[in-house]
């Protein structure tokens, strides 16, 4: 149990080095771009007729204080960590004056809910089909899903999207091809909208799917391949075990670990489909919202995106870490 904490320990430690890393570089990204969301906010309210220097200069110093852009660069970089803690990272520009928080906690359940479920339905189903493919080799309907895998892997995100989109949005439309749900439709755990959320959802899930199911396979093939040829896998197979163990207890458990720290290590590129997948079925999630905010130039909003995707990606990261010892407990020895 000690070396368990330990290990516990070690990963909380890198959690909070990661967070804190990217954090700042969002900061530092973001205060290095040329644009001032203080001097735009400005010019749109000057632009429909003249104003008076000192309500200018008023205007000024109370955007400043909105936007956390007061003060030396010390300074603001203090108030920046204080609202990170507190989670307010001020109004938006763009949708002035709703907070920052509370646009991104509109969106991040949509985002939430597709990135969980369609990453899990491709590990679970690419690990899968490619251990039986590894262990089955002969199986000619597995041969041919390799090859499918293989072609399909390469393939980007948006070429995907936009091919589902074109199919079942014109070609044969049977399936919403944007936003979220239907309109006009109450929100909550009802059957109308929760049926409707499904549908929408179908084809920026499956395009996530498509293209993450290749790479899944391909590992987990190659993995039990060799898992397949070791002593104790033969001695198992001789012994006259059930083929169905043998793959279960002997084969696929052994190669699902490094298919683990796979996925911990994909976590961080999640959110590259997500932010196109998203613009491009117009889903409301924080791939819009990020998309719409660096068009806008909404200083504010990119930055609470930013950082909002950081730390959900790192607690995902931590989440997996802590749990590979219960998958391999060899870990616990290190």
């Amino acid at each position: 149990m000690s070396a368990y904490f330990a290990y516990f320990a070690k990963r909380l430690v890198q959690f909070v080095v990661v967070v804190f890393i990217g954090v700042n570089l969002a900061f530092a990204i973001t205060h290095a771009s040329p644009i001032d969301p203080v001097e735009q906010s400005i010019a749109a309210v000057t632009s429909f007729g003249s104003t008076a220097p000192e309500a200018i200069a008023a205007m000024r110093s109370s955007l400043q204080e909105l936007y956390g852009l007061k003060g030396t660069l010390a300074e603001q970089y203090v108030t920046f960590w204080s609202r990170v803690l507190r989670g307010d990272f001020g109004p938006s520009l763009s949708a002035f004056p709703t907070p920052v928080s509370t646009l991104i906690g509109r969106a991040l359940p949509w985002t939430a809910g597709l990135l969980i479920v369609s990453t899990l339905i491709t590990w679970v189903l690419g690990n899968l089909l490619g251990g039986l493919a590894g262990y089955y080799q002969r199986n000619r309907t597995l041969k041919l899903m390799g090859v499918v895998a293989m072609g399909v892997h390469p393939i980007p995100y948006y070429i995907v999207a936009l091919m589902l989109l074109i199919i079942f949005g014109f070609l044969w439309p049977v399936l919403p091809i944007t936003g979220g749900s239907a309109m006009n439709l109450q929100q909550g755990w009802n059957w109308a909208f929760v049926s409707s959320v499904a549908r929408h959802s179908i084809l920026p899930a499956l395009s996530l799917i498509l293209i993450g199911l290749g790479s899944w396979f391909l590992g987990m093939r190659s993995l039990v391949s060799n898992i397949v040829t070791e002593d104790y896998v033969v001695y198992a197979e001789t012994a006259g075990l059930d083929s169905r163990r043998v793959l279960g207890s002997y084969v696929m458990r052994n190669a699902l670990a490094p298919q683990v720290t796979g996925l911990a290590m994909s976590l961080g590129g999640i959110f590259n489909g997500a932010v196109i997948t998203e613009k491009v079925f117009g889903y409301p999630g924080v791939g819009t919202l990020l998309v719409d905010a660096v068009y806008a130039a909404d200083y504010g909003l990119v930055l609470g995106v930013t950082t909002v995707s950081i730390i959900a990606v790192s607690v995902g990261v931590l989440v997996i870490d802590l749990l590979y010892p219960l998958i391999d407990p060899r870990v616990e020895l290190r």
